[in-house]
């Protein structure tokens, strides 16, 4: 039976890691000069956070890993959660790596980045497919019912993994978006994961899990939160799509990351179709994009996107709570 008591104890002890790891973890990277270089194609106002630490998100995987590791209900799900977001954050974090302390601008390649999250999506999906009770069988939101992919699950899943990973890193572009934003997409899945485990150990970690890393999130906040003293980079935005992503694949639920993940899925489409469209047509439909971007260059502070955008996940979410009714 799950003891309430166990999430609240898990968020408090990833919360205040985080916490403790930022003082001591800033001024390292400080010293580093492991500093974020901002596009001057972007707005404008973001040009005076040239310089402001990045790869932050190793205090997010720091407090996740001590948290979950010693919260006493580590189990095989436990595991699987964990390297899928640790896979996820090295891919991150090499590429960090490469620009911001060897000082070389592009990174990883693309198609670097791309074979290893697609191979990490794979394994992801195998491993799932076979361990499964309902195997390949998805869960379809609002329709009471499953849907099973078959041959198509591997392909589909790793679609989805790939997908949300990048649209993560996409929304991660203005101070306390992706965090807060995936914070509340974590509670959405702890809940989920509370409702369907009342009995079960496997589903009961992944819970535990959920709320080590919403825990690490908001603590990150109050070193990411509008003036940010320190970014995520892609080791920390490329570890929680992984984990998002994870997630919601071990609980048979990769057609609600559209739902709860909509702004994840709109930063995204706003690429894409800003991309595609100035390619066929040579106009923009959007002032800039991602998304948050357009709306800053329409006069909007950075405070009000982050608040909008945390406000339409809540109901999102919402929304989602419902459609599993």
């Amino acid at each position: 039976m799950i003891d309430y008591k166990d999430i609240i104890r898990v968020i408090f002890i990833s919360l205040t890691i985080t916490l403790i790891l930022g003082p001591i973890i800033i001024p390292m990277l400080k010293r580093l000069k492991v500093g974020q270089s901002v596009r001057e194609e972007g707005p404008k106002t973001h040009l005076k956070k040239s310089g402001t630490p990045t790869m932050g998100g190793i205090m997010i995987i720091a407090a996740l890993l001590i948290t979950s590791l010693t919260s006493g209900i580590v189990n095989e799900k436990m595991y699987v959660l964990l390297l899928a977001t640790l896979g996820f954050g090295l891919i991150g974090f090499i590429d960090d790596f490469i620009k911001v302390v060897l000082k070389r601008s592009l990174g990883l390649r693309a198609y670097q980045k791309l074979i290893g999250q697609i191979l990490l999506a794979v394994i992801l999906a195998i491993y799932h497919s076979n361990t499964s009770p309902i195997g390949t069988k998805v869960i379809v939101p609002f329709l009471k019912t499953t849907i099973d992919l078959g041959p198509l699950y591997v392909p589909f899943i790793a679609f989805v993994v790939v997908g949300t990973v990048n649209s993560v890193n996409l929304t991660d572009g203005v101070d306390g978006l992706a965090a807060g934003v995936t914070l509340i997409v974590l509670a959405f899945f702890s809940l989920i994961a509370i409702n369907q485990g009342l009995y079960n150990e496997e589903l009961y970690s992944i819970a535990i899990f959920c709320a080590a890393l919403a825990g690490a999130c908001l603590g990150f906040l109050r070193h990411n939160a509008h003036p940010a003293k320190v970014f995520m980079g892609d080791t920390g935005s490329l570890a929680l799509g992984g984990a998002v992503s994870a997630v919601a694949i071990l609980l048979n639920l990769p057609l609600i990351i559209p739902i709860v993940g909509g702004i994840y899925f709109a930063e995204a489409l706003s690429v894409i179709i800003q991309v595609t469209s100035y390619k066929l047509t040579g106009k923009r439909v959007f002032r800039m994009s991602p998304l948050h971007h357009h709306f800053e260059v329409g006069g909007w502070k950075e405070t009000k996107v982050v608040a909008v955008f945390w406000l339409v996940t809540v109901i999102l979410c919402l929304i989602g709570l419902y459609s599993l009714k």
